[in-house]
């Protein structure tokens, strides 16, 4: 049995998998136009059966001191909370708080790696931490709460549904 970090739903045409390069097997969704245009931001489930998020530094991720941005980590661990949430949420969310942590800094060429767990997911909301890694250097530590969002149904299909 193959497992997937994304549960299985009928139209995910916002995913997309890697097939060649430095990430080719790693997903990342394009829904988000603000994290696609500040990524590529990456994830995978590891044979432990932990979400893994990664992305590579470039330039456009540094600031003045030639360092990543702190808008850019933080941009990387609120998607990080998605994905590590994935499983639990099964759904569209939206991050209702966010705590965060500057540990370190990390520089262009840097592979970026965050691991995390999902301490609590109750009826509406999910509670995530994880941290963000360069090699073995801790970087950055956040948490964060997601509210499940339902999803609402426009007229047209409430009225072809039945």
């Amino acid at each position: 049995m193959t497992t997937t970090a994304e549960p299985t739903r009928p139209s995910r045409p916002d995913l997309f998998t890697a097939t060649e390069g430095e990430f080719a097997g790693w997903r990342t969704w394009t829904r988000d136009t603000f994290e696609s245009h500040n990524g590529p931001f990456w994830h995978r489930l590891d044979d432990d059966g932990r979400v893994r998020c990664a992305f590579r530094v470039e330039k456009k991720h540094l600031n003045g001191m030639k360092a990543v941005h702190g808008g850019c980590f933080m941009t990387f661990a609120d998607y990080c909370l998605f994905a590590i949430a994935v499983r639990e949420l099964q759904g569209p969310g939206v991050t209702v708080a966010f705590g965060a942590e500057f540990l370190d800094a990390a520089f262009e060429g840097e592979l970026i790696e965050a691991t995390g767990e999902v301490t609590r997911a109750g009826k509406s909301l999910i509670f995530v931490r994880g941290i963000l890694k360069s090699g073995e250097r801790p970087l950055f530590t956040f948490s964060g709460t997601i509210k499940r969002v339902k999803r609402k149904v426009p007229p047209t299909e409430v009225a072809d549904s039945h």
